[in-house]
């Protein structure tokens, strides 16, 4: 009793001598928190003065930089002699659940990973992440004895600072609760997604951003045993907190759901005392890896998303439609009581809640034990960097056979191994994360879902596969980085093969670099091998201009790890010569995007972020308020991102643009954007429309109100795969197979061109391979267009119906898109 005593007393002066020192946000900013938006550079500030107070118990850590050059950063908080033995903390963790080697400790101590501000615009809760460490510290320091708690106090600092910054140039003082206010209606892009306008809470599992992969590093050495992300939604929806709604993944365990609900309940005692109000259970599910709160789930926490209302509309103060002001005093206090909530049920349950993280990863139970994937070497190593940014372990296959489920024929089969196949294994100890994003085919508990419902790597990355229900031995990686090629000054010409985006990255360095690089369009033999079609030619006449060229080239080729294969002489031994009509030069294009209004903010972002990141491809940003005023031949190719584009595409700019196209020009439309030109003249578009529409309008109108959103569901296609037809011998399809999985996004369906090419297409039969489709879209998509092209005069219209940039994750849609701009009708207008 008397241990007791002189510990409550020790902890009761520690908390006196911390409130004396540690200021509250309010008291450091100069300001009541919440009567402001707090700009990112002064979180920090916060940040750091909690740390030089009680430097005992904080500790900081920058972890990355935004694109805007803004700090990422943690906090680690716990009692003192945790954080003395932190990193012994963290280690022991990874040993008890196998990441990495040695026998670890019986675990009492809960890691709890609280993230904040993923959304810019949803910026009430990084003011939460101040107040909740500050009453962490000064209140409950008794939960700090076993629990380690990281704040990331704000993953999206770029669109944080976007909002407020707007907020604070736009808003009234005192702000105006009038939901009609300028101060309540963002201008596009809005503050919501990153720099690059990505939605950085779909970016987990693919970390394309510079965020997301610098977090997954950290996130890696952690492994936390409960995660939050921290959000927020509609004015009128007052807060949502776990559980989760359906469906729920297959691989989340009973302790998961179980533990989920045992935390809301906990929240709802809060709740219920202040009398505020609450939903569980619906609307956000835990299907789609991508998210804030599944991935962690698939890394065996406890993986969960808190909505308070509010998000860029609510600004400081808002009337909802229910005559309730919303203020952000409400929502930032809301999220602190949640987080601290959250710790709180970590502390008292820390022996059970690391108990069952490390059963998580006894995963030798699993149907499937090894995925193999065959492919170009190049997109092999494309999934290997992903797997490598997770740490998921892989490994080479061995000679021999493996049988299985078959990707490419969706039905069992058998194939030969080699030792360049990948081989990933679920008996690993993030085998359900493995499982999650290589399976064929999630299963669906429920088809009311709130994101795509498949995604399946094998597919994504355009690499057969099979699935195999045995363990796949497997050897070391034998792939290895190509050697400096040897400057050949005999060779008439250089060639390079066309498969994949490295040669992509490859053609486009020396298009910039001045050198004339050509194509083929057909097959053609030298030197005893076979180049097929889209093969790269850099012949030594087109570049006499160009000094030391053979080192230039070598140099180049080293820089992009591509083979260089030296050819003698022009005059092929079969098929076209270097000479031929069919050996076409590439133009450099001058290319203007869409953006701004009617453009998708994340459908431009993607295409930016494309050209500036990964094909590193200068192009022109013009927004749609001044495309009238441009002289549009100063450009030859216009890219239109998925939009909604009715109020810009009037008769006049229709015209102006099909004059455009047919003196040259050329036009690359994106999804939505397709809906401009559906029925105008001289662009073949028809969209496709079901005959069973109409069959079933009359039973519609009887439907109760009830049933109406799931009898909605037989129309929509919540992010399917489907395997579609390829005429592989047009450009913009070189370096693909006869065949292509595309990842359909909506219902949009569009009939084959009449006078075009249709390079893409789903056929009488169309073949849903993984995710849900609504059984009265299925007849509305035979025969419909993936990928055309039409030409229109000297020019052409290029019309993609599916958008292969979408989240940036879909790797092997991507080289139609530089084909579309290099290849197809390259004879550009001259500018």
């Amino acid at each position: 009793m008397r241990h007791k005593l002189l510990l409550f007393s020790t902890l009761l002066l520690t908390s006196i001598a911390l409130a004396q020192s540690l200021q509250s946000p309010s008291q450091f900013l100069g300001y009541d928190i919440g009567t402001k938006f707090t700009r990112h550079h002064e979180v920090v500030d916060y940040f750091n003065h909690v740390q030089s107070e009680n430097p005992k118990q904080v500790k900081l850590e920058t972890y990355g930089k935004t694109n805007e050059r803004r700090p990422l950063m943690l906090a680690y908080i716990s009692s003192e002699e945790n954080l003395s033995n932190i990193e012994d903390i963290r280690k022991n963790n990874l040993k008890n659940i196998g990441i990495i080697k040695g026998d670890g400790n019986p675990n009492d101590i809960a890691i709890v990973w609280l993230s904040y501000n993923v959304h810019g615009n949803e910026a009430s809760s990084t003011e939460a992440a101040m107040s909740t460490i500050y009453k962490l510290l000064t209140e409950k320091q008794d939960w700090l004895k076993n629990t380690v708690v990281i704040i990331d106090p704000c993953i999206n600092p770029d669109g944080r600072d976007r909002y407020g910054n707007w907020f604070n140039e736009t808003a009234s003082l005192p702000y105006n609760i009038d939901q009609n206010a300028s101060e309540h209606h963002e201008p596009w892009p809005g503050g919501r997604p990153n720099h690059y306008l990505f939605d950085l809470n779909r970016d987990w599992a693919w970390a394309t951003q510079v965020e997301s992969a610098s977090r997954l590093k950290v996130y890696n050495k952690w492994m936390p045993h409960i995660h939050v992300d921290f959000h927020e939604q509609g004015i009128n929806e007052p807060y949502y907190f776990a559980p989760a709604a359906e469906p729920f993944h297959e691989v989340i365990t009973d302790w998961q759901r179980e533990f989920q609900t045992q935390i809301g309940k906990n929240h709802a005692q809060y709740f219920d005392a202040a009398g505020w109000l609450y939903f569980t259970r619906e609307r956000f599910d835990l299907l789609y890896p991508s998210y804030g709160d599944t991935y962690p789930t698939y890394m065996g926490a406890i993986g969960m998303t808190y909505e308070q209302a509010g998000h860029g509309r609510a600004g400081l103060g808002i009337l909802n439609d229910e005559g309730i002001e919303l203020t952000l005093v409400d929502r930032l206090t809301h999220h602190t009581t949640t987080g601290l909530s959250t710790i709180e049920m970590a502390s008292k349950n820390a022996t059970k809640l690391t108990s069952e993280f490390k059963t998580f990863f006894q995963n030798t139970k699993m149907v499937y034990k090894s995925y193999v994937l065959k492919g170009h070497k190049d997109k092999i190593e494309a999934l290997t960097n992903l797997l490598d940014q997770h740490e998921i372990a892989y490994g080479f296959a061995r000679n021999g056979k493996v049988s299985g489920y078959d990707y490419t024929s969706s039905k069992e089969g058998q194939k030969e191994t080699f030792s360049k196949d990948l081989v990933v294994s679920t008996n690993q100890p993030k085998g359900k994360m493995v499982k999650v994003l290589f399976e064929p085919n999630a299963k669906l508990s429920d088809s009311l879902t709130y994101d795509i419902t498949a995604w399946s790597v094998p597919y994504a990355y355009g690499l057969d596969a099979i699935a195999s229900k045995a363990l796949v031995q497997t050897d070391p990686n034998i792939y290895k980085s190509i050697p400096r090629g040897i400057p050949n000054s005999g060779a008439a010409a250089y060639v390079v093969e066309w498969n994949s985006m490295k040669d992509a990255r490859f053609m486009a360095d020396l298009v910039q670099a001045k050198f004339k690089v050509r194509f083929t369009e057909k097959p053609f033999t030298a030197q005893d091998k076979t180049f097929d079609r889209g093969t790269l030619l850099i012949t030594r006449g087109d570049n006499k201009g160009i000094k030391n060229f053979d080192n230039k080239m070598v140099d180049i080729a080293f820089t992009h790890n591509r083979v260089l294969h030296p050819i003698n002489s022009g005059f092929s031994t079969s098929g076209p010569d270097f000479g031929s009509p069919d050996v076409k030069l590439i133009n450099a294009p001058k290319i203007a995007l869409l953006s701004g209004e009617g453009t998708s903010p994340y459908s431009y972002g993607e295409l930016w972020h494309f050209f500036e990141k990964q094909l590193s491809y200068a192009v022109t940003s013009v927004n749609t308020n001044d495309l009238s005023n441009i002289n549009l031949s100063n450009y030859n190719i216009l890219i239109m991102p998925n939009g909604y584009y009715s109020s810009l595409f009037n008769d006049a700019m229709i015209d102006k643009l099909k004059n455009w196209i047919k003196s040259g020009g050329k036009l690359i439309a994106i999804n939505g954007a397709l809906k401009s030109f559906t029925g105008k003249t001289d662009f073949g578009l028809k969209r496709n429309e079901s005959k069973e529409d109409s069959l079933d309008k009359d039973a519609d109108m009887r439907l109760k109100y009830a049933d109406r959103e799931r009898q909605n569901t037989k129309n929509l296609i919540t992010g399917a795969i489907f395997k579609s037809d390829v005429d592989d011998t047009h450009p913009m399809a070189f370096g693909y197979d006869d065949h292509y999985f595309t990842l359909k996004l909506s219902d949009s369906s569009y009939g084959l061109l009449e006078k075009g090419y249709n390079v893409a297409y789903l056929g009488e039969s169309p073949k849903n391979v993984s995710g849900f489709a609504g059984q009265r879209i299925m007849p509305k998509l035979k025969n419909s267009l993936i990928f055309g092209e039409q030409p229109i005069g000297k020019g052409s219209a290029i019309y993609m119906v599916d958008n292969i940039m979408f989240r940036s994750f879909w790797e092997n849609g991507k080289l139609f898109f530089v084909n579309a701009i290099f290849f197809v009708n390259n004879n550009l207008a001259e500018l």
